[in-house]
């Protein structure tokens, strides 16, 4: 049986794994507003997978026997002013997500709760996973450059990673 403190806390993180999941399917709008489908394919499949997480979640609720609250999601920005600027976005989030992982890990422990400390162990690797994927994807961005034709290479090299699954 999960406390009220994890349950309230399991809750939140199932909203901010929806949020992601929006927040990346409208950069994934943005990108193929302006002509770039790469990134577009790829951050509209990191979408998808976000909601995937927050489904895992709210299933974990589930068989604990608690209850999975839904609340108001925020409206993710529409503008952007850069593919920069949309990756370096979506690393700082994902830095954030991180950090709220830790914090639920953490919690568990502070509440001698083993079962949800074990199943957030998938979440800490996926984090680590998430981390080091879009800090390669800047690290591209950087590399190839975003001048003249360096934007048609990046988004090409950006698409690899939605087909790739990762």
């Amino acid at each position: 049986m999960l406390s009220d403190k994890m349950i309230e806390l399991l809750n939140k993180q199932i909203n901010l794994e929806f949020y992601s999941s929006n927040l990346y399917l409208q950069m994934s709008a943005w990108c193929e507003w302006k002509g770039l489908p790469g990134a577009g394919a790829f951050l509209r499949a990191h979408a998808s997978e976000e909601l995937t997480h927050g489904n895992k979640l709210f299933d974990y609720l589930h068989e604990t026997g608690a209850f999975p609250v839904l609340g108001t999601i925020a409206a993710p920005p529409t503008e952007y002013a850069t593919l920069v600027d949309v990756l370096e976005k979506t690393y700082a989030h994902e830095q954030q997500i991180t950090r709220r992982i830790n914090e639920l890990v953490f919690a568990a422990l502070e509440e001698k709760d083993f079962s949800s400390f074990n199943f957030l162990q998938w979440y800490v690797g996926e984090q680590h996973e998430e981390e080091k994927l879009f800090r390669s994807i800047l690290d591209k961005a950087k590399l190839i450059g975003t001048e003249g034709r360096s934007i048609y290479y990046l988004d090409k090299e950006i698409k690899k990673f939605a087909s790739s699954g990762s």
